[in-house]
């Protein structure tokens, strides 16, 4: 039985596991608990929505009834999605270029992909719309709903990001692997496709989700790109909260923060799935 006991943690290694699981547990709380608090307040029957006056549903009902509410949701998760694929398909193409081949001005290139991280978004929302008010084109052809200007300037914000995750992870690929495949007979495509791939797909999924959610919640970027006919989620609550913060706001929140988790679950759980699957 000796054998299996535990070995015992020394008092100041004791104290210092301690000091950081309150720590974390600090952080976690000032992180997460104004969404806690929002979502309670979701269900506060008092329109004020200051002094918990007691339990409804009401608000959700007329969240979800509100014709304009839910016409920019879904003008928020078409852009989304739009911004999430073309993002990681650029921020892929441009991680992988930037890794392999040697060229002319990479440097240059490599600083002006990293750009939209690093200016402030106030900057990039006034230079798209700068941009978007000089350059006339007819975009009701290009994009039925009118969307096309906020779709541009979404990807451009968000396919850096994804550039950035794949190159952190092709850092650590080994290029044996590739050598390898190719002394089999394997061409370059079979290469990318059979090696390279399945080496950064977490960092695809990764960034595909962080695309997803930069591009879903982002309100300065959307505020100067989009048109008086065309409204987005984020500057819908904006507008509602001018007036001010009732449960309706909280329980529109409310919805995109559950929609938002349950993709992200989605993702993961099929990513893992895939994983166990491949494994076996």
């Amino acid at each position: 039985m000796a054998l299996f006991a535990r070995t015992p943690i020394a008092p100041l290694e004791y104290s210092r596991t301690l000091w950081m699981r309150l720590w974390v547990g600090v952080v976690m709380v000032f992180l997460y608990a104004p969404l806690i608090v929002l979502m309670i307040f979701s269900f506060n029957d008092s329109k004020r929505n200051v002094v918990w006056r007691g339990f409804t549903t009401k608000y959700y009902e007329k969240a979800l009834g509100n014709d304009e509410l839910i016409e920019a949701l879904l003008n928020s998760l078409t852009i989304a999605g739009l911004a999430t694929v073309v993002s990681l398909a650029l921020g892929s193409v441009a991680a992988v270029m930037l890794w392999r081949f040697r060229f002319p001005l990479k440097g240059a290139i490599d600083g002006t992909i990293s750009l939209p991280i690093i200016v402030p978004e106030i900057c990039l929302g006034v230079a798209f719309l700068m941009f978007f008010s000089m350059v006339s084109w007819p975009t009701d052809l290009v994009w039925p709903f009118n969307l096309a200007a906020i779709t541009i300037a979404h990807i451009t914000f968000c396919f850096p990001f994804v550039t950035m995750v794949v190159r952190s992870r092709l850092a650590t690929f080994n290029r044996e692997q590739e050598e390898a495949a190719k002394d089999l007979g394997a061409s370059e495509w079979q290469v990318f496709r059979d090696v390279l791939i399945p080496h950064i797909k977490p960092a695809l999924v990764a960034g595909a989700l962080l695309s997803f959610t930069l591009s879903l919640d982002d309100f300065v970027i959307t505020y100067f790109t989009s048109g008086p006919d065309t409204i987005t989620f984020p500057v819908k609550v904006y507008s509602m909260v001018r007036f001010s913060v009732t449960p309706e706001v909280n329980a529109a929140s409310t919805l995109l923060i559950i929609l938002t988790v349950a993709l992200t679950f989605v993702a993961l759980k099929a990513q893992g799935v895939k994983a166990i699957a491949e494994t076996h």
